[in-house]
């Protein structure tokens, strides 16, 4: 938690993040930089030194196998058998945190994060949002309204002022779309956030918006090899993608079906060659009545 009050050496979670929260973090420095001390626990999050001390022994207590004292360092340490407790400590959180970090989303001790390896993002153009238009999307949605908006669409030569219900927020990879209910289209669409020009007042929906059946149905996507590629180059792009038996399967929201097709290079494969098209999509029989969709505004 930040408090944006606080000068920045002092941007630091309090204690009131409960135990259970401290012994999160003494797994995940354990698993991440293999060694504890007690003034990590004091400075990270505002507790004495007695207190450190009594959330170490606990966890000591829960995972004896976890951890050693290094007496001479005077710092615990992870042994090889260690085993984390917390789901937190997974390999994905600490790479997400990473991530975090690296793209300045979030500050130094805003995560678990201590010593940590270099990183770096490739970059990609900054897009700025009007606070003044998320306020308000997320106002209408908390409140079930409608507000009446001004939009650049790519197919209109100018600016449509429309009605809509705002339902959502979805990222498509690259740039924050709002889902919402369009009264002047009568269907649900993705509005490209930094294309809105200026939002009106709340008011009532003109009518109900019906469920929004693309955004609550789930579809099942299943990656394979491009069959092209030799044996060895298919082992590769397996590991890449964690693949099992040649396969690996997610679950995608309908609504972003085409956005995630796109991002995975899977919806122009014609004329590529196998090292090019890496994958392929093994079920594209099942959904390719999807596929010619058009994925919103």
């Amino acid at each position: 938690m930040t408090f944006l009050s606080m000068k920045t050496s002092d941007r630091r979670p309090t204690n009131r993040w409960g135990p259970d929260k401290r012994l999160e973090f003494i797994d995940y420095r354990l698993r991440w930089d293999g060694r504890l001390n007690r003034s990590d626990l004091s400075e990270f999050f505002g507790v004495s030194t007695p207190q450190a001390s009594l959330d170490i022994s606990r966890y000591v207590a829960l995972a004896p196998e976890n951890v050693r004292y290094d007496r001479s360092e005077r710092v615990y340490l992870a042994t090889e058998a260690f085993r984390p407790l917390f789901p937190s400590s997974s390999p994905q959180r600490f790479l997400n945190d990473l991530l975090a970090y690296a793209s300045g989303v979030m500050e130094p001790g805003a995560t678990f994060l201590g010593w940590h390896p270099l990183v770096a993002v490739a970059p990609t153009p900054t897009r700025t949002l009007g606070t003044e238009t998320l306020v308000a999307l997320v106002g209408a949605m908390r409140r079930g309204q409608a507000l009446a908006m001004t939009y650049q669409s790519m197919k209109s030569a100018t600016p449509k002022t429309r009605v809509i219900s705002p339902k959502a927020f979805g990222h498509d990879g690259f740039r924050w779309h709002v889902r919402a209910y369009c009264h002047l289209e009568s269907g649900y669409r993705d509005f490209v956030i930094a294309r809105i020009l200026s939002l009106g007042e709340e008011q009532p929906a003109p009518s109900e918006p019906p469920e929004d059946t693309d955004w609550n149905t789930s579809i099942t996507l299943a990656l394979e090899p491009h069959p092209g590629l030799t044996d060895a180059q298919r082992r590769a792009i397996a590991l890449d993608y964690g693949m099992e038996q040649g396969e690996v399967r997610f679950e995608c929201r309908r609504a972003l079906l085409l956005y995630t097709v796109r991002n995975l290079g899977l919806n122009k494969v014609e004329g590529k060659t196998p090292k090019e098209q890496q994958i392929v999509l093994k079920n594209h029989e099942e959904i390719s009545s999807l596929l010619d969709r058009p994925p919103g505004k």
